[in-house]
Order: C-alpha cells, then sequence, then structure tokens
C-alpha cells in the first residue's frame, strides 16, 4: 500500500471520521489521474476504494479535518500533529440556515489566528455566528486562549457546534455564565481554555448579555451576507463596545469574502455612522488550508 494512500484516503482521520462520499469520489478520481499521468500504474487499492464511493449513498451529515501543520517544516519534524474535525452539513443550506458548513473565511481568519496567536493567548474571545467551529477550535488548539464562547442563534447549529467541541476532546462549560464567574476554574486541563456555547440573537441581546461573557477580543467570519445582517451586526458591535474590561473595550477582528463589494462598502459605512474605526489587518504568510484562492477574502480589526 503506497504512502501516499496511508496518508490521505487511509489516513487515521479519514477512516475515524470519513469524508462526503462526493469529496472522496473526487479525491481519488484526481489521485488515480495524477498516477496515470507520470505513467505510474495506481495502486489496485486506489480503484477498489473509488468503486465503493460510486455505489455509496452520500449521508446527510459528513466529517471535514484539517491538519493543524506549520508548512514551512517537513511532516517527519511537526510539533504537533494536532488536527481539527467538523461534523458538517453535506448540503450548503440546511435547515433553513448556511451555518451548517464551514466557509472560506472561517478557514482564512484561523490561518491568521494560528500565524498571530499572541492576539489570543491568555484572553476571553467571543465569536459572533460560529458556524461549523473551525475558527474557534482551531484558535482554543494552537492559541491557549484563557476562555472561548462560540455563540450563535440557530438551534441545530447551537446543536451541531456543541458536538463539534466534544469531537475534538475539549469540555463545555455547563453554563454560559461561567467563564465570568469562575475565572480559575478549568479542572480537566490547565492547559486548555475553558470553552462555552451560547446562544445569541444579535437583534434582543443586550449590553448586559455581552458584558456577561467579559470578552477579550471579538471574532466573526463570514457573517457580511445580507444588509439586515450587517445592520444587526453592527448594533451588536456597538453594545460590545461598552464592554470595558480593565478600562478598555475589547479588540474585534472581522473576516469576509468579498462577494459583493456594494455589501462590505455597506459594513463599513455602517461601521462609521457607529463610530467604529477600522483598519485592515496585514496579511498572513501561510496558507494551511484548502479554499478557493480566486475569491478576495480580508480581516479587519476594529477599534470599538
Amino acid at each position: 500500500m503506497g504512502p501516499c494512500f496511508l496518508e490521505t484516503v487511509k489516513h487515521p482521520l479519514c477512516v475515524k471520521h470519513p469524508p462526503s462520499v462526493k469529496y472522496a469520489r473526487c479525491f481519488l478520481s484526481e489521485l488515480i489521474r495524477k498516477h496515470e499521468a507520470v505513467h505510474e500504474e495506481p495502486l489496485d487499492e486506489l480503484y477498489e476504494a473509488l468503486a465503493e464511493t460510486l455505489t455509496a449513498k452520500e449521508p446527510p451529515q459528513c466529517h471535514r479535518s484539517y491538519l493543524l501543520l506549520d508548512y514551512s517544516l517537513p511532516v517527519s519534524i511537526q510539533p504537533s500533529g494536532d488536527s481539527v474535525t467538523l461534523s458538517e452539513s453535506t448540503a450548503i443550506v440546511s435547515h433553513g440556515t448556511t451555518g451548517l458548513v464551514t466557509w472560506n473565511a472561517a478557514l482564512y481568519l484561523a490561518e491568521w489566528a494560528i500565524e498571530n496567536p499572541e492576539a489570543f493567548t491568555h484572553r476571553t474571545v467571543l465569536e459572533l455566528g460560529s458556524g461549523a467551529g473551525l475558527t474557534g477550535l482551531a484558535i482554543c488548539k494552537v492559541c491557549r486562549p484563557r476562555a472561548y464562547v462560540f455563540s450563535d442563534c440557530h438551534s441545530h447549529v447551537l446543536e451541531q457546534l456543541r458536538g463539534n467541541v466534544l469531537l475534538n476532546g475539549l469540555l463545555l462549560e455547563p453554563d454560559v455564565t461561567a467563564p465570568a464567574q469562575h475565572p480559575g476554574h478549568n479542572t480537566h486541563n490547565s492547559e486548555s481554555p475553558r470553552v462555552t456555547v451560547a446562544q445569541l440573537d444579535w437583534d434582543i441581546v443586550t449590553a448586559p448579555q455581552l458584558a456577561a461573557f467579559q470578552p477579550d477580543v471579538v471574532v466573526a467570519a463570514d457573517v457580511l451576507y445580507c444588509p439586515e445582517t450587517i445592520h444587526s451586526l453592527v448594533r451588536v458591535l456597538q453594545r460590545l463596545s461598552a464592554c470595558q474590561k480593565d478600562q478598555r473595550a475589547p479588540d474585534a477582528y472581522v473576516a469576509f469574502t468579498i462577494r459583493n463589494p456594494e455589501t462590505c462598502q455597506l459594513f463599513t459605512t455602517e461601521l462609521g455612522k457607529a463610530g467604529i474605526s477600522w483598519e485592515t489587518a496585514p496579511r498572513h504568510n501561510q496558507k494551511l488550508f484548502p479554499y478557493e484562492e480566486h475569491s478576495e477574502t480580508a480581516i479587519l480589526k476594529l477599534i470599538l
């Protein structure tokens, strides 16, 4: 059995948490094509694995696994070899939401965070619109935050989020106020952050409710998809600006893919009206995750 087969299709993560049938079929077809392109006979195991995908039915849920590697180093001397595995919907829209899959800006923000861990180390992070949880799980595993609050408003997204947190070996705090009330409490692992999954509706959440999380940092990825959402987000950011901790408002980072320039322009315009200044965060150097390179993605650092 060849090394490329063992390192991909038969990697322990793929065996334990299989990707979607469609992804496996496309990957195997491409792997076979690359073998044939260099006149190298593909392994029988590749053909057998491809045949299995041709008859398999696509389940409603699949897994996506991401290795948190330092790609400047050879695989043989990687420092941790840690990973993030997500259970996701195989449909882009499911249960009336797009929050059950991972989008490009979440991958981009996770890459930026891994390259800039000092922005999160020993700090309490509140994520708005966490979706499947990729960004937060990467930050929890690499950047050593003190506490991390995943949040969303959709019940199915929250259910999947809780599952993904547990799937990645993190323990959930039983109460959303636990990070604020028990700053020294962490019985499971002193190196692991205290993790909370909170239901948070931007239209009705109050400033005191947001302040209860005591955030040092606020992050959000791929949440600028319509004018109504942008207006709701800016109102939440205004309320967060009043959440003074140690005499300062939290730092905030918003990552987004520029699908419609007018939508992005609306966001920056509304930030200006709300008195929130911003600057573009410097681009990071390493591309760790697979996403569409032709789509333009950016991160704004907000000064609340």
